[in-house]
C-alpha cells in the first residue's frame, strides 16, 4: 500500500502544510462490521483534518466507504475505532451543526417545498416566532431560485428543483458542516452544471465547511479546495489528497482552458482507473 500523499500538482509528492486551525478532525477512524464469516472492515485508519470554510470532495470506487465515512461525520454511524471531532468536540450523534443533502432529495412528498424547509427550521429553532421562521424559509428558497415554486409539492418539481429544496432546507438551519452525498448524480448534465454554480455561489457567500462525495472528477476539480481520493474497499484508506490550485471565483470555461486542469484530471483518472482499477465499475 502506497503512503498517503498531499499533492499540489502531479509532480509534487510532498506533504503540504495546512493553514489555519483544525476545524473538523477525522482521527484514525475505522469501521468494522461483524459478519457470519468474521469481521468485515470497511474503513481502516482514516485521518483527515479539515479547515473551517474548506470545500472537500471525496472520490473513489463504489464500496470504498465514502458514505460510511461521511455518516460518521454526520453522526449516523459510530466508528469502531478512532473518533471525529468538530471544533474539538467528539461527534457521537446527529446534530443540526451538520446537515446532509442526499442524492434522492429525502423530501416529504405530501408537503410543499415551503413546508419541507419549514419543518427543519421549526425543529431547530422552536423558540423563534412563526413570522421569523417563515422569513428564514422564504430567504433560503429565494437563495436557490425557488420563490415561485414554494407552494408546489415534490411531485410537481423537477429533479433539479427538488435538489434545490434539499439544499435550502440544509442551509436554513445554518449548519457548521454541510455533508453532500453525491447530490447531483441523478441530474442531467445541464441541470448539474447549473446547481454546481449555485452551490459555489452559496458556499462563497456563507463559507460553510463542505464535505461532498462525487464520482465526477470534473465536478471535484471545479468545486473543491482539496480532492480526497480513497483506495478500494474493503479496508479502504485515504490514498492521496490532491490540492486544487485554481483561484476563486472559478470560471468553468476559463478553467477548462488551463493546461494544469488536464494535468490534474489525468492524474486523478490514472489513480482511479489504473492504480486502483475496479472491475465492477467498468
Amino acid at each position: 500500500m502506497e503512503p498517503m500523499q498531499t499533492l499540489s500538482s502531479p509532480d509534487l509528492a510532498t506533504q503540504s502544510p495546512l493553514r489555519g486551525d483544525p476545524f473538523l478532525v477525522i482521527d484514525n477512524v475505522s469501521k468494522v462490521y461483524p459478519t457470519p464469516n468474521g469481521p468485515f472492515t470497511v474503513l481502516d485508519g482514516i485521518d483527515l483534518t479539515v479547515l473551517e470554510g474548506e470545500f472537500i470532495c471525496l472520490i473513489g470506487h463504489s464500496g470504498c466507504g465514502k458514505t460510511t465515512l461521511l455518516d460518521t461525520v454526520s453522526g449516523f454511524r459510530k466508528p469502531s475505532e478512532g473518533e471525529v471531532r468538530l471544533q474539538g468536540k467528539r461527534i457521537t450523534r446527529p446534530g443540526p451543526d451538520r446537515m446532509v443533502v442526499f442524492q434522492n432529495y429525502a423530501l416529504l412528498p405530501w408537503k410543499t417545498a415551503f413546508e419541507n424547509v419549514y419543518l427543519a427550521v421549526h425543529s431547530v429553532y422552536p423558540e423563534k416566532s412563526r413570522k421569523e421562521k417563515r422569513e428564514i424559509v422564504r430567504e433560503h428558497l429565494a437563495m436557490v431560485g425557488l420563490d415561485e415554486a414554494a407552494h408546489k409539492r415534490p411531485g410537481q418539481l423537477s429533479g433539479g428543483m427538488k435538489q434545490r429544496v434539499s439544499i435550502a432546507r440544509a442551509l436554513a438551519i445554518r449548519p457548521q458542516v454541510l455533508v453532500l452525498d453525491e447530490p447531483f448524480g441523478a441530474l442531467d448534465a445541464i441541470t448539474k452544471e447549473e446547481l454546481q454554480e449555485e452551490l459555489l455561489n452559496i458556499w462563497r457567500d456563507h463559507r460553510v465547511t463542505v464535505l461532498m462525495i462525487t464520482h465526477d472528477i470534473d465536478e471535484a476539480l471545479f468545486l473543491a479546495d482539496r480532492l480526497v481520493m480513497m483506495t478500494n474497499g474493503p479496508a479502504a484508506k485515504i490514498g492521496e489528497v490532491l490540492e486544487i490550485p485554481f483561484p476563486r471565483p472559478r470560471d468553468r470555461a476559463r478553467l477548462m482552458e488551463d493546461p494544469e486542469y488536464y494535468n490534474l484530471r489525468n492524474y486523478a483518472l490514472d489513480y482511479l482507473y489504473r492504480r486502483y482499477a475496479h472491475d465492477d465499475d467498468g
